[in-house]
């Protein structure tokens, strides 16, 4: 019995000289990742038939490859001192920018969104809006930070946060609606955590819906914002939710078990928007909740981190990071069962990976870091 004991602390003080931070997180994370791997096999599957010749492993050699490059970069982030990220956050801002603007002019287009580019070289097409969503958290966690005592302060504090946020948010809103009111209810939580008036949080509101007006005007989404809401307030189920309650009804309590999903034959986007109704279905409610469970317990950790925080950065951005994940994830699985209108968002960690998996893996690595920063300090 000694012996076991001995030999699981061995083993638990070698985990945490490699992972460092908060170890429920890592745990998480971890869970996360077994059941993206699982799923996405599963739901590629009928991809796979069509694009590559029914080779089904080739959707699990690449989820598996994201999957761990993501991990490698959240462990090289959090190893990082966080205090080092307000320093980056507004140079990743500024150049979020034209990235933003060039993708709406000269990038990819798909389902008619012009918000990809290409990598040159390695061929694969990322969103700036996964950068912009990283940067501007990071760097309004930043000027929060640093203006505490001159919080109401509106030229040295509140026009700054108010022209990044609401420019930030209405690029992103020309090709992707969703994510941009996403990120403008992040930032609006921030700024509460910050202090910040509600005065100046109604001035906020103001700008954004400004922002987004003009993005509806001159971008490329007017007519799929419509169409979405009026497809929402209707009595008529669309086609996608429509199979999602399918897969989702017949999931049962324990589900039909991994791989063996039919609706993926059927629900568009099976592997990425839709993915929350495959795992209800393979994995049943007990599945569902899980990963609920998860979602909401990594939320928990990461404010937890911010009651403990002994610096204003750290807490805002571990607090803003942790809103940005688990709001989309919230989103994303709330689409699933009809509780909002359909979005293009990706549940964070479990949908086929991509960079956007990647900016995941930084951000959840920085939070992290805050955890391994106020832990020395604590000691």
């Amino acid at each position: 019995m000694a012996e076991t004991v001995s030999h699981h602390n061995v083993l638990k003080e070698r985990f945490e000289r490699v992972f460092k931070g908060d170890p429920v997180i890592w745990f998480v994370v971890f869970a996360l990742a077994i059941f993206s791997i699982l799923t996405v096999y599963s739901a590629a599957g009928t991809l796979a038939f069509k694009k590559h010749h029914g080779n089904t492993e080739y959707f699990l050699a690449k989820q598996l490859i994201f999957v761990i490059v993501s991990l490698f970069v959240m462990w090289l982030a959090h190893l990082v001192d966080y205090r080092y990220y307000s320093k980056i956050s507004r140079f990743a801002l500024i150049l979020s920018v034209p990235f933003l603007l060039y993708s709406f002019f000269f990038g990819s287009t798909i389902n008619d969104a012009s918000r990809w580019l290409t990598i040159p070289l390695i061929n694969q097409t990322f969103q700036p809006s996964d950068l912009a969503k990283f940067a501007l958290i990071t760097n309004l966690a930043a000027m929060l930070a640093k203006n505490q005592s001159d919080i109401e302060d509106i030229k040295k504090t509140l026009i700054p946060i108010l022209l990044w946020s609401g420019a930030v948010c209405g690029l992103i809103a020309l090709s992707n609606m969703s994510t941009a009111i996403m990120m403008a209810a992040t930032c609006f939580l921030l700024m509460f955590i910050g202090r910040v008036p509600f005065k100046y949080l109604g001035m906020l509101f103001l700008v954004v819906v400004l922002a987004f007006s003009l993005a509806l005007a001159f971008g490329q989404r007017w007519k799929t914002f419509y169409n979405r809401l009026a497809s929402f307030t209707q009595t008529e189920i669309p086609f996608q939710l429509e199979q999602s309650y399918i897969a989702i009804s017949t999931g049962g309590i324990t589900g039909k078990g991994p791989g063996n999903s039919t609706q993926r034959n059927f629900l568009p986007h099976p592997y990425s928007d839709f993915i929350f109704a495959i795992v209800v279905e393979e994995y049943g409610l007990l599945g569902g909740v899980t990963v609920i469970g998860l979602y909401l317990l990594l939320l928990y950790r990461g404010m937890l981190t911010v009651a403990n925080s002994q610096r204003a950065f750290g807490g805002l951005l571990s607090a803003g990071l942790s809103f940005l994940i688990v709001i989309q994830a919230m989103i994303n699985m709330g689409v699933a069962v009809g509780l909002g209108p359909i979005t293009g968002l990706p549940l964070p960690l479990l949908s086929m990976g991509g960079t956007s998996l990647l900016f995941t893996g930084v951000s959840i690595g920085i939070i992290l870091s805050v955890s391994r920063g106020e832990g020395a300090e604590e000691n």
